[in-house]
């Protein structure tokens, strides 16, 4: 069986080096994703890894997300309800534009939150997750067997990676219950207000 893992960065300087340690460790690309927040295109010239390369193969993300009002704004780069602007490539990404274009409801049934979910991520983790690249993170997920679970979990966790109970908590003091797609994204000044509010404090 398979386990999905996947865990949140501050920075998406740290997620590509989760990403390509994952890769090193023998997990094929194609079972990496990454979703990164850019309202403030500072990855206009992404840096490829061979998950990035995914995006636009195989996987039909220019039909599917083109398909439900042509949000594709090239190579890579597209837009989610509620976050605005990612850079973004591999199977999740595909997932989340075939929920889109084929929910009838909106929260958990289609978009980030709903492709989460359905890859086996518990659904309060899922919010948090949606809501982490809504305020100017970066999200790496990976389909491993359960073999490579644990260590494809400290793969992610090396990498300064976001604790979802800390910064749930941090969320939820602020008044944040639950990730909203109808809710507006993030502006590039209040993603920045973010990353320094946190990375400021890590190690």
């Amino acid at each position: 069986m398979t386990q999905t893992v996947t865990a949140l960065y501050d920075t998406y300087d740290n997620a590509v080096s989760a990403v390509n340690a994952l890769e090193a460790s023998g997990v094929p690309h194609s079972d990496i994703s990454i979703v990164s927040n850019n309202v403030d295109n500072r990855y206009d010239k992404d840096r490829p890894t061979k998950a990035a390369e995914d995006a636009g193969k195989g996987a039909g993300i220019g039909a599917a997300v083109g398909g439900i009002g042509g949000l594709l704004t090239g190579l890579g780069l597209m837009a989610i309800p509620g976050v605005g602007p990612v850079v973004a490539g591999g199977w999740l990404v595909a997932t989340a534009a075939g929920a889109a274009a084929g929910a009838a409801v909106g929260g958990a049934a289609g978009g980030l939150v709903g492709s989460l979910t359905k890859a086996g991520v518990p659904e309060r983790d899922a919010h948090f997750y949606a809501e982490g690249v809504r305020r100017g993170g970066t999200l790496v997920t990976a389909r491993v067997d359960d073999a490579r679970a644990p260590a494809a979990r400290e793969i992610l966790q090396r990498y300064k990676w976001v604790d979802p109970d800390e910064r749930g908590a941090a969320y939820r003091k602020s008044g944040w219950t639950s990730f909203d797609e109808n809710a507006p994204a993030y502006t590039p000044e209040q993603v920045a207000a973010e990353r320094d509010r946190y990375i400021g404090t890590r190690v």
